[in-house]
């Protein structure tokens, strides 16, 4: 199940700036071969040894990785935590709704692969499943918000 939050709330610990909290955090711990594969299938660099990225315009350090890319291990090393996707081109979003059981903050949809198979709670209330239920369920959110602004 993806747990999909559309607005903060004091309860949940949040990542929602990812570039920041990954150079800080994440780009310390040792990344393993998942880590490496999705590194290189998201950014299309190897990870060296020595925690370097090697891409086709050269070498450079983690910090340099696309903001998606640092979404999606921010994700994979903080389960525990709600990690804002708003900064995930479609590339990463399709690979994060391929997981299970993580915790991601979006305050608007977006367009992205979504299984059939694929179940998503909403704010730890209702539960869609699917692209359908996914679209659904914004349509509805979307009519909520402009009926309070009015």
């Amino acid at each position: 199940m993806i747990y999909l939050y559309t607005e903060k709330n004091n309860e949940k610990d949040y990542i929602i700036y990812n570039d920041q909290y990954f150079n800080l955090y994440t780009s310390n711990l040792t990344m393993g071969q998942n880590e490496k594969d999705a590194i290189w299938e998201i950014d299309h660099a190897r990870l060296t040894d020595d925690n370097h990225i090697e891409t086709k315009y050269g070498i450079g350090v983690l910090r340099n990785l696309s903001s998606g890319c640092k979404t999606y291990l921010n994700v994979i090393f903080n389960p525990d935590k709600v990690v804002s996707a708003m900064e995930c081109g479609a590339n990463v979003l399709d690979k994060l709704f391929e997981m299970d059981n993580i915790h991601l903050f979006m305050s608007h949809p977006e367009r992205f692969k979504i299984s059939d198979e694929v179940r998503i709670c909403f704010n730890e209330g209702e539960i869609v499943v699917g692209r359908h239920g996914y679209e659904k369920w914004w349509t509805k959110e979307y009519e909520r918000r402009n009926a309070v602004e009015i």
